[in-house]
This record gives structure tokens, sequence and C-alpha cells, in this order.
């Protein structure tokens, strides 16, 4: 069977893989991002699978670094699934428009007030997608945070030349969401997981459980995600669970999350560290502790590089 081939062989528990391309990484800076964890998650990453099943995208890291040949992406915030949209369907056009933006405070400002305005909504998905990356790429620390009108709200970053887009990456990663089977939604988490079956695997990055009153940062859309949610993701992993799903979920080192997840005839916990530079509270940033929870699936037999 060649590698570019998507079908299913009904006679293995995993799809075909694509050939791997390197120049295929996240196109955004993101909060909360796992590019420095990719090495310990790729190690909890199941040898055979069906569907990859990723419903809280953020940028990507993990989703970019397996590359599966079949997937399910979704995010709760449209404009940036609008950014994975385009990028599927019309990269020169987004390249094109992106590289437009001249880099100076008055500009940023008056890019980041569009969604107060009622012309927003006239705004192309190109136009919206550039605006996305653009901010992105300019704003400060890297942020992606929304208010509670729905708003962007970060400030100008003062970088001294940032580049607002990759053409090298952004083709790499159209070209690959074009060869792969990549289905990309922006629905509720536990409508796109209702569709996973057996041996499919899922990775799941919510925001995170707050490790304090003050640092809770889930403004990258406009409905936040307390603990009743966490605990709706918790009931909806028991049903993929007993399907026979494999799961794999990122999570802060809270004492809530350690007894959410706590029957250990289900799951594993796991320490690891991680180095936080993008977040919006301060006291937030630097080295920290995080959970990989994982549904006692049986693990590679040595350490995929």
């Amino acid at each position: 069977m060649s590698k570019a081939v998507v079908a299913l062989d009904k006679s293995k528990a995993s799809y075909p893989s694509l050939c791997r391309d390197e120049r295929v990484q996240p196109f955004l800076k993101w909060a909360g991002g796992k590019r420095q964890l990719i090495p310990t998650i790729r190690s909890f990453v199941p040898e055979n699978y069906r569907v990859y099943f990723e419903p809280f995208i953020g940028a990507g890291a993990i989703f970019f670094e397996l590359q599966p040949a079949i997937a399910t992406i979704n995010d709760a915030n449209s404009e940036l699934i609008n950014c994975y949209r385009v990028i599927k369907k019309l990269p020169n056009e987004l390249i094109q428009h992106a590289i437009s933006h001249p880099i100076n405070r008055k500009y940023f400002y008056r890019v980041r007030s569009l969604d107060r305005e009622a012309a927003f909504r006239t705004l192309s998905p190109i136009e919206r997608a550039s605006r996305v990356i653009f901010l992105n790429k300019t704003c400060y620390n890297g942020l992606f945070r929304v208010n509670s009108k729905g708003q962007f709200n970060v400030p100008f970053g003062k970088y001294t030349e940032p580049k607002v887009v990759d053409p090298v990456v952004i083709m790499a990663v159209s070209k690959y969401l074009n060869a792969a089977k990549v289905t990309i939604l922006n629905q509720d988490f536990a409508k796109v997981l209702a569709a996973a079956r057996r041996d499919d695997f899922i990775y799941l990055d919510p925001p995170y459980d707050p490790l304090s009153d003050t640092s809770s940062f889930t403004g990258y859309n406009l409905h936040s995600f307390g603990r009743d949610e966490q605990r709706r993701l918790k009931a909806v992993c028991d049903d993929l669970h007993h399907k026979g799903c494999k799961l794999l979920l990122s999570n802060s080192a809270t004492r809530f999350i350690r007894e959410l997840y706590s029957d250990k005839s289900k799951y594993t916990i796991i320490d690891v560290h991680a180095n936080r530079n993008i977040n919006s509270v301060g006291t937030s940033r630097g080295r920290i502790s995080e959970l990989l929870i994982f549904n006692n699936y049986e693990l590679p037999k040595k350490k995929r590089c």
C-alpha cells in the first residue's frame, strides 16, 4: 500500500502514514503550546491507532508533529479554525495578504479594533485569517486573548522585526492538510468526540485548570472553561475509555485534576515539567509542573523520536 493512500485497512488497527514533512509546524504562537514537550508526549503516543482526534487543537504542535493520515481537529475559537481552513484552501492568497501588513503601533490597534465594528462581519475568510496571524505575531508575548465580548484585547508587542508569516510553513501545512484526510471543525468537544470509535487515538489539551485563583487563562475564546467543563470533559473521557479509545490528556498539576482522574483502573497520571513563556499572568511563566494522563493503553515498547 502506498504511503499516500489513506483508505482504511480493516485488517490492521492503524491507518497508513504519510511521508512526514519537517516543515509542517505551528503557524501561530499559543499559550500552553506543546512544542517543548513533544519528545515526552510522543513517547506516550500508541504504536497503532486508527483515526486521530484533537478537539482542542490550538496551534497544533502535537498534530503537526504526528501528521496522521486521517484526523479530526477542532477548536471552540472560530477565528482560529478559520485560519486552518484558509491555509488548507487558499494558502497563496493568505500569504500575499499577510505580508502586506505594516508593522507599527498605530496600524496594529486599527487592525485589532476591527472586531469592535459592524464591518467585521463583512471581512473575507482570508482577511480574517491574515488579521489573526498578524495580531498573534505582533502582539505582546504572543498571546491570543479576547474579552467577554469576544474582542481581541492584547496590546502591541513592540518587536523589532517580527516575521508575521512564514510562506514555507504555510505552504507545507496546506500541502499536508490536503494530502491527509483532515476534518476541521468548530464545535463543542463532546459533539466532536461522539464520532470516535475503538482504537482511535484522542489527544486532549483543554484550557488548563488554574494553579491559583489569579492564574486562570481562559480568554482565547468567548466561553470560559471552568471546573464544570473539566468534569464534563472527564465524563466524556470515561465514555471514550469504555468504547476502547486511546486517550492522552494534558492538564495542570492541581489537586482537582489529580482527584478527577484518580481511578487507577482507568487512568495513569504522569508528572512532567515545562517552561512557560507565554501567559497572561507573569507568575505563571517559567518552569511549572503539568500532568499527562492516559487511559492505561499499551505504551510503545521503545521511545519514539
